[in-house]
């Protein structure tokens, strides 16, 4: 089975420090609930895994990575990923992502995406398919620009930048000692069934709320 996704989320950042994200796959990887990268084959090419929750249960998709095209001057990424289960399911998905100019000097990241599906996870059909996609991009989102928005926080800002002399506040001793590291941002680890109670709470809204 066969899902399409075409989606566009604003990022709380300029397109400089969301490249820095966008273009850096370990950083991206972080941003996606319950992935992460495992091995680094080549300057394109990696290994990784992700996990999902149902309840108690985990299940592990492993599997590969790959840059296809990584253009620093349209700020645009295309990549495939391939994984499969244990249990013989199995997902790819061809990704192009693109940053685009946004408001008050914000961008926004847009991305289409391609999925293909085989296996148990087949049968929850495409309506259900594009649900759980647009949960996990939303997530995905939401990480992504908060993790753009912190790196362009800790960026030197322009005077900084341009070798100014430090004001007699910054060259105070208070004022010079370090601030602590910000903890990084992930995403947490994704919830299968938290999904499909909030499906089910959708059902139910949308079944009630239809005039007779």
């Amino acid at each position: 089975m066969e899902v399409v996704i075409e989606k566009q989320y604003p990022v709380s950042a300029g397109i400089p420090a969301a490249w820095a994200v966008l273009s850096d796959m370990h950083a991206l990887a972080t941003c996606m609930p319950g992935a992460q990268i495992t091995e680094d084959i080549d300057a394109t090419h990696f290994m990784g895994s992700v996990r999902v929750k149902v309840g108690p249960a985990v299940a592990a998709f492993a599997g590969t990575i790959e840059i296809l095209a990584l253009d620093a001057a349209t700020h645009t990424l295309k990549m495939l990923g391939k994984g499969a289960d244990k249990g013989g399911s199995s997902a790819s998905m061809e990704l192009t992502a693109s940053l685009l100019p946004g408001e008050n000097g914000h961008c926004v990241l847009a991305g289409h995406a391609a999925v293909i599906v085989n296996g148990k996870f087949a049968q929850f059909g495409g309506r259900m398919m594009n649900s759980v996609s647009d949960m996990i991009l939303a997530q995905f989102a939401e990480v992504f620009s908060q993790k753009a928005q912190a790196l362009q926080a800790s960026a030197p800002g322009p005077a900084a930048d341009a070798g100014a002399a430090p004001s007699p506040a910054a060259a105070s001793p208070s004022a010079a000692a370090p601030s602590a590291p910000a903890a990084p941002v992930v995403a947490t680890e994704f919830n299968a069934l938290g999904l499909v109670w909030s499906l089910i709470k959708q059902f139910f809204a949308g079944l009630f709320g239809k005039k007779s």
